[in-house]
């Protein structure tokens, strides 16, 4: 593919995109490389790394992306036994059959909540395999005394989330020298700039506080589903089994699978403009503050009744807080009343949303089943409002795993 001035790749060697990737190496301590979006971090990743054919252990509590990213990566994803309270892998619960199978191991790091890094590394290091971290809710949080994403072979990082920019990620890498290696696959898989994606990004915030400000969301909704431009009427993506068979038959790549790689960013792979790199830079200039106020609402909200045990690494997670209540819908429908939507729910787990045609099946499922139905995950930087709500609709805490009892808080 030539690269011109102004043709694809140009934009991720520009002195924005450095600068994005400078401000991330400084957190991190580490080799870092701008990317249009996690999703497309990973699967660089993967396809550097991994073999076709390989097995991933994974996360079965996760955005549906993140299994077809590895699906598109030509891996079979292979699904983990969980803990209930946060949805972090227990290591100590996957099979040793289970460990000698497979080639890497991705961490998803829920919500924040991260995975038990020191341990993953040391199984993986043993085996002589790749670990990969996730940490698109993580940018802030903490494992072993590291930040995540701090001991992962690689590990991917989204400006969508806590930077609040709605567009552009970060793929570090533990070993600078691979920087030119990865960088050259990135510039190959870019699709070229778009004008009109990049103008749709420049007024997108202004449309959607337009739409606020007039109560209009609802309109908006129904006509985006009249364009069929809803791509998810349930929380998980439609699976499209016999289609998703023929794409996993055509081999790696993310042509084939891109139907399902790009459900709620079709830019996740666009060549970003000028424009779009200095709005993530501002947004990211700002991360401290946003940290700071997600630190102090993480700490409310994990006081409350609703709250799992205390946490075992400080004030985490940053991005969402994981409450669990009796009755979740009813809970979501007293928050949508306020104002406060609730998002990134992963329900039913990805082994059985996928079943065994397309991954292996965790040996030790309930953990993922109980945290993917009680689950609400909640706005740390709205904690006063949401324990507000809670409270007077009279929220029952759920019980716990095992019939023991509710959450003591």
């Amino acid at each position: 593919m030539a690269i011109g001035e102004a043709g694809p790749g140009s934009a991720l060697l520009g002195s924005r995109a450095k600068r994005l990737e400078e401000t991330m190496r400084a957190r991190l301590g580490r080799e870092c490389v701008y990317v249009p979006s996690c999703r497309f971090g990973l699967f660089v990743a993967l396809r550097h790394w991994c073999p076709p054919g390989g097995r991933v252990l994974m996360s079965p509590v996760n955005d549906d992306v993140i299994f077809f990213v590895v699906l598109a990566a030509g891996l079979r994803p292979v699904q983990a036994p969980l803990q209930p309270w946060d949805a972090s892998t227990d290591v100590d619960a996957v099979p040793d059959a289970v460990w000698g199978s497979v080639s890497a191991v991705l961490t998803t790091n829920l919500y924040g909540n991260p995975d038990a890094a020191p341990e993953l590394r040391a199984r993986c290091d043993a085996l002589g395999i790749p670990l990969f971290e996730d940490a698109a809710h993580a940018i802030g949080s903490e494992a072993g005394g590291r930040p995540v994403g701090a001991w992962g072979d690689a590990s991917v990082f989204s400006l969508s989330k806590h930077v609040g920019a709605q567009a552009g990620g970060m793929l570090s890498l533990a070993d600078a020298r691979l920087r030119e290696t990865l960088e050259k696959t990135c510039v190959e898989l870019l699709a070229p700039r778009r004008t009109t994606s990049e103008l749709a990004y420049a007024v997108r915030p202004y449309a959607e506080a337009a739409v606020r400000r007039l109560g209009l969301r609802r309109a908006a909704w129904a006509t985006l589903r009249r364009l069929g431009r809803v791509e998810r009427e349930e929380i998980r993506m439609p699976l499209r089994p016999q289609a998703l068979a023929r794409a996993v038959a055509a081999g790696p790549g993310l042509a084939a699978h891109d139907p399902w790689v790009r459900v709620d960013m079709h830019d996740y792979r666009l060549e970003p403009g000028r424009m779009r790199l200095g709005r993530i830079g501002r947004r990211l200039d700002r991360l401290e503050e946003v940290l700071a106020d997600c630190r102090a609402g993480t700490e409310l909200l994990l006081s409350t009744r609703w709250a799992g045990p205390g946490p075992a690494h400080g004030v985490q997670p940053l991005f969402r807080v994981p409450l669990f209540v009796a009755d979740r819908d009813a809970a979501i429908r007293a928050l949508a009343r306020r104002g406060i939507v609730v998002g990134y729910l992963y329900d039913p787990p990805l082994d059985d949303y996928a079943g065994a045609e397309f991954t292996d099946l965790s040996p030790a499922p309930d953990g993922a089943r109980w945290f993917a139905r009680h689950a609400l995950p909640v706005d740390p930087r709205r904690a006063r409002e949401v324990v507000e709500v809670l409270e007077r609709s009279g929220a029952l805490p759920a019980e716990t795993p095992g019939g023991l009892g509710p959450i003591s808080g």
